[in-house]
């Protein structure tokens, strides 16, 4: 029989794999346009922005839990690529605000369709759980968070 630290083990190595294949999602491209692609990740801060109000580099940061630094590397990516525009945000000196483009909105919804599938499938599925059951994978997930971001934060 199995105890109570196998189980956890076990969770945790389940954890692994998931994080590695979602690590190897978020470089997969999205076809934007003829000879236009976005990277899964650079299509989810997109996504953020695209949904968001007012977004600022540090709503990004935040967001994605990822440094200010990363955050900012990642928008500038993205004004580079012509898929963000980033304004001086009137309230302040030292933020800036985030809008889609044209061709931004057009990654959006190619995020969207791309994503759609998957995440029907998924709600799919945990639809089958019972509420008692999702609330322990929140309450789980938060616990493995709380504790990567105090090894980030070393």
């Amino acid at each position: 029989m199995e105890t109570k630290d196998d189980l956890i083990l076990a969770t945790v190595r389940q954890l692994r794999r998931v994080a590695a294949k979602f690590a190897r999602i978020e470089e997969l491209p999205i076809q934007v346009a003829d000879g236009v692609e976005v990277t899964t990740r650079e299509a989810h801060t997109i996504e953020a922005v695209g949904n968001g109000k007012q977004m600022s580099v540090t709503d990004v940061a935040n967001a994605f839990g990822i440094t200010k630094s990363a955050a900012s590397q990642m928008v500038s990516r993205l004004c580079d690529k012509g898929f963000l525009d980033k304004k001086q945000a009137p309230h302040s000196n030292k933020e800036f605000q985030l809008t889609l483009t044209p061709l931004g909105q057009k990654a959006f919804d190619a995020h969207e369709r791309f994503h759609g599938e998957d995440r029907e499938a998924l709600m799919e599925r945990l639809r089958g759980f019972s509420l008692s059951q999702i609330a322990t994978i929140s309450v789980l997930l938060e616990g493995v968070g709380e504790v990567m971001d105090k090894r980030l934060s070393r």
